[in-house]
């Protein structure tokens, strides 16, 4: 018999493989794992069957989720990362961007994944092109003048929420021998399924709207088997995993993903129209108001499921003092850098989510210094409009 030392080690670690299904898919935290024979470890490292034998290589809680999200996403897989840029960088790698390469990238899109492009993808000279993807000639002209590899864009945009047409843009990208990658995080699976139309890999931040509760870290890429091959493979490679405990807490998201972006989406017209009406808001960006010049666009695309739960607005004549005041003043909504919690959320583009972008690019964009960005939770919308209307008031920037 053992020595107590060694049972320490290793009492209750060879347990009898399971003949039942646990309701909830367990948390697996196993680093390595090991079979009944070197054999069948090594055809498990050789492909030849499906396996686990390394924490880089792949996680049974981590295919869990990914197996949730390419269900919802209606795609062949999904690989599952560390955060929503890892999965970012990862598609732009299985689409093809190396030394040499061209992108095509949407003018209106995340500051992180603009600087992504800007700094670390043109340091590997990587060229990108950026072009209002709502203007699909210049799209076009584009695309035929840089012959890229990818197409890069957002369905619903951060922070300025412009509709992509993905459809049209996947047309256009496939027509020149280029790949569409769409990051779907503000539309999520409720509202669109890019792949559906011709995207070719579609990333989500998991942190967001997927997770849903503000206490994941996580990305994810869907396409094809092909793709999720290479990204599996650069994976073990790059180590941009998602952790089993973070994927066991997405997963466990995921289950009321439905029930709250429904909440949120409803939400958010009932807070959208109203900030319209306010003489202290000089502009609302949501594609669910009539004035939003690609209305007709977000409503073939998303029917009557809504419009999402964003929506970013300016703040009639403010500056960052203003906008800070404002921000201060909120009681309800949390001044916090994220989006898609079940707590409202606002945000400044300008010193937060796009202050990697240069003051001049985001002028030109139409990012003010006065934009304050939205994300709609699950509270009841009124009390979300009484908490905007008492911090207009209490900033000094409500007007009769």
């Amino acid at each position: 018999m053992a020595r107590m030392q060694t049972l320490a080690v290793h009492a209750g670690t060879r347990q009898p493989v399971p003949d039942y299904h646990p309701v909830s898919p367990p948390l697996d935290q196993s680093v390595a794992f090991y079979y009944d024979s070197m054999t069948d470890l090594d055809a498990v490292f050789a492909g030849e069957a499906d396996g686990y034998v390394y924490g880089r290589y792949g996680n049974p809680t981590v295919t869990a989720f990914e197996q949730a999200v390419a269900a919802l996403e209606g795609a062949p897989e999904a690989v599952a990362f560390s955060s929503g840029m890892a999965a970012m960088h990862a598609a732009l790698l299985a689409g093809g961007a190396r030394s040499g390469t061209r992108v095509v990238c949407a003018t209106d899109i995340y500051g992180a994944s603009y600087a992504l492009l800007a700094r670390l993808f043109a340091e590997l000279a990587v060229e990108t092109t950026y072009v209002d993807i709502g203007d699909l000639a210049a799209v076009a002209a584009a695309v035929q003048a840089a012959q890229p590899v990818a197409v890069l864009c957002e369905t619903l945009s951060n922070p300025l929420l412009k509709v992509a047409d993905v459809a049209a843009l996947a047309d256009l990208a496939h027509a020149n021998g280029a790949l569409l990658l769409v990051d779907n995080t503000f539309a999520t699976p409720y509202l669109y399924r890019p792949l559906e139309v011709g995207a070719d890999l579609v990333v989500h931040s998991v942190t967001k709207y997927l997770s849903g509760h503000g206490d994941v870290l996580a990305g994810v890429v869907v396409g094809s088997a092909a793709r999720a091959h290479v990204m599996r493979e650069n994976q073990k490679l790059l180590g941009a995993n998602l952790a089993p405990q973070s994927a066991w807490l997405a997963l466990r998201g995921l289950r009321t993903f439905w029930l709250r972006v429904r909440q949120q989406f409803s939400g958010a017209a009932t807070v959208a129209n109203w900030l319209a009406g306010q003489g202290a808001i000089a502009r609302v960006n949501y594609p669910g108001l009539a004035s939003h010049p690609q209305h007709r666009l977000a409503a073939r695309l998303f029917g009557e499921l809504g419009y999402g739960g964003m929506m970013s607005f300016d703040l009639r004549g403010a500056g960052r003092a203003e906008v800070f005041r404002f921000m201060d003043a909120l009681r309800l909504v949390f001044p916090a850098t994220t989006l898609g919690d079940v707590f409202s959320l606002a945000l400044y583009p300008a010193h937060s989510s796009h202050r990697q972008v240069p003051a001049e690019v985001r002028a030109a964009l139409g990012i003010t210094e006065g934009l304050v960005r939205l994300s709609v939770g699950i509270e009841d919308p009124d009390d979300l409009v009484a908490d905007l209307a008492q911090a207009l008031e209490a900033s000094g920037l409500a007007q009769e």
